[in-house]
């Protein structure tokens, strides 16, 4: 139970840090495209993960933990994106991108503990 509620307070964080990140970019057309994927995607990774532990069954947690992989990678896309179009220094993002990274390699085995525990 600890871990659950560890794993929604990284996921929240994420969220947070996400919000300030994208405050903090140009005030542009291609960084206002970004930034709103990114905090669709962002935000969308702690929300998504509160819903998980609230499954009805195996396989609803199963399809909203898989839901917050997707998410947690779609970050790390967006976040390269902004590094490699240089709309924010790559050294600015290091850190959350590894965390996106991390947040994925989570729930990626989560979901295949969860198909294995399914059988």
């Amino acid at each position: 139970m600890k871990e659950r509620q560890d794993l929604k307070l990284r996921t929240k964080q994420f969220s947070l840090r996400v919000i300030k990140l994208v405050q903090s970019l140009p005030n542009d057309k291609v960084s206002d495209v970004l930034g709103k994927q990114l905090i669709r995607s962002g935000t969308s990774v702690g929300a998504n993960y509160r819903s998980a532990c609230r499954a009805k069954s195996q396989a609803d947690f199963i399809n909203k933990i898989h839901i917050c992989e997707e998410e947690a990678d779609e970050s790390s896309y967006w976040m390269e994106l902004l590094a490699e179009s240089e709309l924010m220094p790559l050294n600015r993002l290091e850190n959350l991108m590894k965390e996106s990274n991390e947040l994925t390699a989570i729930f990626s085995a989560s979901v295949l503990t969860a198909k294995q525990n399914k059988k």
